[in-house]
């Protein structure tokens, strides 16, 4: 690691052996966080531009004086970081909820015993009964940006067509997979210029509904226009965000939904139900469209007009990418996360207090 361990910061564990849509977002906010902290990574699926923390560094650490961030995402990551400091590990115990449901018992009970809370939505900061600063997620604009040419971009592919619309995520009921499938195949055989792209794993447990979604296409003969790519490196995902010309975001219930502003960011037009963030990120009727959850017949209604106007959807597209630019950066989720972290780190760990304390909502 580029810091000793004694020199730390800040540690941001990954205890999940399975690569998720928690790991995607600590990945991309971790390294801009190691440029305003010393700070390392624990655990696998580490990205490039911070340290990483081995077990041999991890039991250095023990009984030092100075403070130290665990920022936890995960009930194992909070459990592991409570463990840790009743044996003597100078922890700060943070805590980043994106769940916008009830939380279990033993949730509630780590929740009670960190030192700050992070919500990312306003939603998620209502189920979690404690105080918390609300920091929604931020996304490279840099890497998540429109293409010079999204025309010839999609034409690579070799897909049919001259237009993309996507929904991207794992194939399952609750992303709304057989949503998209329903809507497009009542669209697409009126707009031929479109071709409708799944990107997204399908796990074992999911083969019986990725299936019946197979079978659907295939009885609306849409084999060539409705592709199901299975999961892809994520350098493949990202130019596949700059083919698209319009995104669906079908979520029935979503923690935080970061394909809503991966697709903003790189120029799309979108289509979002009302789960997850959508209603914090997207400006209904500026920015994007919001619908209902669950409602296939309200997605296809709000998709068909701009799969008629691409015009008015790659104005909604250039909006949506201004949006993002000015709200939902990554420097500006890594400053917010700062400012949490900087009242924690200041005293001596053997003196200090270990009480959550209250956190000012963030704008």
């Amino acid at each position: 690691m580029a810091n000793s361990p004694g020199d730390l910061d800040v540690i941001v564990p990954n205890l999940h052996r399975r690569y998720s849509g928690v790991t995607a977002t600590n990945r991309m906010v971790a390294p801009r966080l190691a440029k305003l902290y010393r700070a390392a990574w624990f655990g696998s699926d580490a990205p490039e531009g911070i340290g990483r923390l081995g077990i041999a560094d991890l039991l250095k650490l023990w009984r030092r004086r100075r403070p130290l961030i665990w920022h936890a995402r995960r009930n194992n990551e909070m459990i592991a970081g409570v463990v840790l400091r009743a044996f003597g590990w100078p922890l700060k115990l943070v805590f980043t909820s994106a769940a916008q449901r009830h939380h279990s018992w033993i949730t509630r009970w780590l929740i009670r015993r960190m030192d700050a809370i992070i919500a990312t939505s306003d939603v998620s900061a209502s189920f979690l009964k404690v105080a918390a600063t609300v920091i929604p997620h931020g996304v490279d604009t840099e890497v998540y940006a429109p293409p010079m040419d999204r025309a010839a971009a999609f034409a690579e592919s070799g897909l049919p067509g001259r237009h993309a619309i996507g929904c991207f995520g794992r194939v399952r009921a609750q992303k709304g997979t057989d949503l998209f499938v329903e809507a497009m195949c009542r669209l697409l055989p009126h707009y031929p210029d479109f071709t409708a792209v799944i990107v997204g794993q399908v796990t074992p447990e999911q083969m019986p509904f990725a299936n019946d979604l197979k079978t659907r296409i295939e009885a609306a003969n849409l084999q060539s226009r409705i592709v199901i790519t299975g999961e892809l490196p994520i350098e493949a995902v990202q130019r596949w965000y700059q083919r698209l010309t319009i995104y669906a975001f079908t979520s029935r219930n979503e923690g935080f939904g970061l394909t809503l502003i991966e697709a903003m960011a790189a120029g799309s037009a979108l289509v979002a139900a009302r789960a997850g963030a959508a209603e914090l990120v997207v400006e209904d009727g500026v920015t994007g469209v919001l619908i209902p959850t669950g409602d296939a017949d309200a997605l296809a209604a709000a998709l068909e007009p701009l799969m008629r106007d691409v015009a008015a959807a790659t104005a909604m597209g250039e909006r949506g990418r201004a949006r993002v630019l000015a709200s939902f950066s990554l420097d500006a989720e890594a400053a917010r996360i700062a400012e949490v972290y900087r009242p924690l780190l200041s005293g001596d760990f053997r003196g200090a207090q270990t009480k959550t304390r209250k956190q000012p909502h963030a704008q």
